[in-house]
């Protein structure tokens, strides 16, 4: 698609506003995850290309001497979709990575490292993924830019790539939601049908029923009118440019599906019940969950 210079200057200045924005209200823990530390390093490199966009396009010469090297609005353009690959070529390293994350946060309570420790240990896997994604792009990839034939001057719009890993990530995480709360569901009817003797198993299908439920009910609390935004983009297959498809609001969105997904697939009730097991600090979910005295027993 092609999208003008001026709109594209537009989407990243909001982009670049949200990013930091959310990136301040997550201050306090932004720092202890891999998906904080990921969102900070994301809006540096949208601030970076914002500022080298603008400063670009809003030259009268329609050129930019940087280190005795000519910038025009051919570069812009080149810079857009360079920066568009590697968003989209990202998405899926960022959701692997964070679910590992999380798993063992939420499984060997690495919430109680050191922060420092955690900063720096998520910073190395932070840079190693913009590192090796930008190298997938250069040098594996099948990327091409497509350019305009004119004169730089005479460049006011730009073809940008569109992304389509957002609804294909979203569509996984939700299915393997819903395949984890109607797997808890039945194992919970199949102990009390089969079972009826065997007390503690009973209980224990009936405790992770009550964690999966509750988990998905905190999450569709939060996030309902977001996937209604979803399920309008996938039905009506609007074009998501690829240089905003990656931006901390979808960060957050990912932060809590994953936790609830980890919660729902890999985390026993009882560890939950007598707090064995750490939940990843989220901003926009509270989880907390309540249990029987037959529960924490």
């Amino acid at each position: 698609m092609y999208v003008s210079i001026p709109s594209i200057l537009v989407g990243l200045g909001g982009k670049c506003l949200l990013d930091w924005t959310l990136v301040f209200l997550q201050r306090e823990h932004i720092c202890k995850t891999l998906l904080g530390v990921f969102c900070i390093s994301l809006a540096i490199v949208d601030s970076a290309l914002a500022v080298c966009v603008t400063t670009v396009h809003v030259h009268a010469d329609g050129y930019v001497l940087l280190l005795g090297s000519r910038l025009t609005r051919y570069h812009v353009c080149l810079l857009v979709q360079i920066v568009g690959q590697v968003y989209s070529a990202l998405q899926w390293p960022v959701v692997v990575s964070a679910g590992l994350d999380h798993f063992c946060t939420v499984t060997l309570r690495l919430n109680s490292i050191a922060t420092r420790t955690r900063w720096l240990a998520c910073s190395l896997v932070t840079a190693l993924l913009w590192l090796l994604t930008a190298l997938y792009v250069f040098l594996l990839s099948d990327f091409t830019p497509v350019m305009e034939d004119v004169p730089h001057h005479q460049i006011h719009q730009c073809f940008v790539l569109h992304t389509s890993q957002i609804l294909q990530v979203a569509m996984l995480l939700l299915l393997t939601l819903g395949c984890a709360a109607l797997h808890a569901g039945c194992s919970a009817r199949l102990f009390k049908n089969l079972l009826k003797d065997q007390i503690t198993d009973q209980t224990r299908a009936h405790a992770r029923k009550s964690v999966v439920h509750q988990a998905v009910h905190v999450f569709l609390n939060t996030w309902a009118l977001f996937l209604v935004f979803l399920a309008v983009l996938f039905l009506t297959c609007v074009e998501i440019p690829a240089y905003l498809g990656l931006n901390a609001a979808w960060l957050c969105f990912l932060n809590s599906l994953l936790i609830a997904v980890v919660l729902c697939v890999a985390c026993p009730a009882s560890q939950l019940a007598q707090g064995l097991a750490a939940v990843p600090p989220d901003s926009f979910c509270e989880w907390r969950f309540t249990f029987s005295s037959a529960a924490e027993d």
